[in-house]
């Protein structure tokens, strides 16, 4: 119990003054404007070095982003593909994807992405991976030549033929 003469809690107010910091100026900044300004002033956390599922999910990013637009329902097709093939849900994928993107902003070529699968999954895996950027290419309906591209550049690199490429194509057609 305390005494009337003791320390007293602080008011709520008091709490949220207390947040504000003064700024260059002397006048107190709010607390949104402190952490807008923490998120500009340090370098965003490096990203986590590829490995065959974050290759995989870059080079979905990378086939959605062939034709220079990057729709919500090649957004949705890869979040869907990442939660399923991850065992993941619907938020883990969706923070997955942001993370692949980041990864195929930054990325190296497209071949070494697919070597990087190629070298440490199944051929099975290989061809599901190659059946979920089919997927991809298809989520809007509009196949381009820069998606096929991509498609035909992984196909190889993956150590693929071109009859498995179309068994993935006919597979991933009726999503």
């Amino acid at each position: 119990m305390r005494s009337a003469s003791g320390p007293q809690p602080p008011t709520e107010a008091a709490t949220w003054k207390s947040l504000a910091l003064p700024s260059a100026a002397g006048k107190p900044d709010n607390m949104l404007t402190r952490i807008l300004n923490l998120l500009k002033g340090h370098p965003s956390e490096p990203l986590p070095e590829p490995d065959a599922r974050l290759a995989l999910g870059a080079l979905m990013v990378r086939v959605a982003k062939a034709d220079n637009d990057y729709q919500l329902r090649e957004i949705a097709r890869i979040d869907f593909l990442l939660a399923r093939m991850n065992g993941l849900g619907p938020v883990d994928a969706a923070k997955m994807r942001a993370t692949c993107e980041k990864i195929e902003a930054e990325a190296p070529s497209t071949r070494k992405f697919a070597l990087l699968i190629r070298e440490t999954v199944s051929f099975e895996a290989r061809i599901k991976a190659h059946e979920a950027l089919w997927q991809v290419m298809l989520a809007d309906g509009v196949p381009d030549a820069g998606e096929m591209a991509i498609v035909g550049q992984v196909r190889e690199a993956l150590g693929l033929s071109k009859a498995d490429c179309d068994a993935a194509q006919s597979r991933a057609a009726p999503l």
